[in-house]
């Protein structure tokens, strides 16, 4: 089968191979990937680093394949599973997924998908979409009525934050560049500010919850514009990666906003998601209520993954980047 191989650290050395179609075992599944999107995330799978820990990690020696999110067709069921048949619709999240064809485990982070959306729609969904429900529910803990700023309402993660805050009941306001105003009102912003023009922290404006997705400004100038036990959630690695300063500028940013929140009453959130199936499970009904629609701003093959990861690092996305993996 194709696959994309990083074996340097760079972006510009990803390349395709052929490898070995993988092997199910028996509480596995084979997939054949028709579609796979890339994430802020994907670019440490690839980094130095990120394949160091590969050298570590339980998938030792095989082929260092990037990608989390895919959605594709059930090939091969594993003799023990019975919550899967062949020719099942299904999509997931799992290290791999810029190839033609996926091993994943039956009992792992994958579920059928909706009927009503596409495939592409589906690979859209499983780590951003799940960065956004636990920033939403989990940590900002998001309720009906409440004033909810989503700073960064474009690029992967931002589209679904507006989404699911919106479905939750919340009166969402939405930050971005002129470029994305529309389209944030397209997904349910109640109000869209552009923030080359307006200045979000001095119009007067108090919130409930702060979903910060973006990391461009000083923690500091949140202060003003959150209520009284208010929550400010930094959203994902996304806020860490595009940080104002690096990631331990951010860190420290972090730290010291926690201090002045401990004499507020705010709460101060900075986490990574973790990708398990109930939320997969969770967001495929949301889908199929279309309460969240993906945002997709390109799309790309196989052979054009370079030139994807650069636009990806860039940081300027308008939504997902999508992959086709079929030849």
């Amino acid at each position: 089968m194709k696959a994309v191989v990083s074996r340097t650290g760079h972006i510009d050395q990803l390349h395709l191979e052929d490898v070995p179609i993988p092997v199910v075992p028996d509480d596995g599944l084979l997939i054949r990937v028709f579609a796979a999107s890339i994430n802020i995330a994907d670019l440490f799978s690839i980094s130095a680093a990120g394949r160091m820990m590969n050298r570590f990690s339980s998938n030792k020696g095989s082929a260092p394949v990037p990608g989390t999110d895919f959605a594709g067709i059930v090939e091969r069921v594993g003799t023990g599973v019975t919550t899967f048949r062949h020719g099942d619709e299904v999509f997931g999240s799992r290290r791999g997924s810029l190839a033609e064809y996926l091993c994943c485990a039956a009992d792992g982070v994958v579920t059928l998908k909706p009927p009503s959306i596409s495939f592409e729609e589906a690979a859209a969904v499983p780590l951003a979409g799940t960065t956004a429900l636990q920033a939403v529910r989990d940590h900002g803990h998001v309720q009906a009525g409440q004033k909810v700023l989503v700073k960064g309402s474009s690029g992967a993660v931002g589209p679904f934050l507006v989404q699911i805050a919106t479905a939750f009941g919340a009166e969402v306001t939405a930050v971005c560049s002129a470029a994305n105003v529309e389209m944030s009102r397209s997904i349910g912003a109640d109000r869209v500010i552009d923030y080359t023009t307006t200045d979000f922290t001095k119009d007067g404006s108090h919130y409930d919850v702060v979903l910060d997705v973006a990391g461009s400004r000083r923690f500091s100038e949140y202060d003003e514009i959150l209520n009284r036990n208010g929550t400010f959630v930094a959203v994902g690695v996304s806020a860490v990666m595009h940080g104002r300063g690096g990631m331990f500028r951010v860190l420290r940013q972090l730290g010291g906003m926690r201090v002045r929140a401990m004499r507020s009453r705010r709460k101060v959130v900075n986490y990574v998601a973790r990708m398990n199936r109930p939320d997969l499970q969770f967001l495929a009904g949301m889908l199929a209520d279309e309460s969240v629609k993906p945002v997709i701003d390109r799309r790309y093959r196989l052979d054009q993954i370079v030139e994807a990861f650069h636009y990806l690092d860039l940081g300027h996305s308008r939504g997902k980047l999508l992959i086709s993996c079929v030849a």
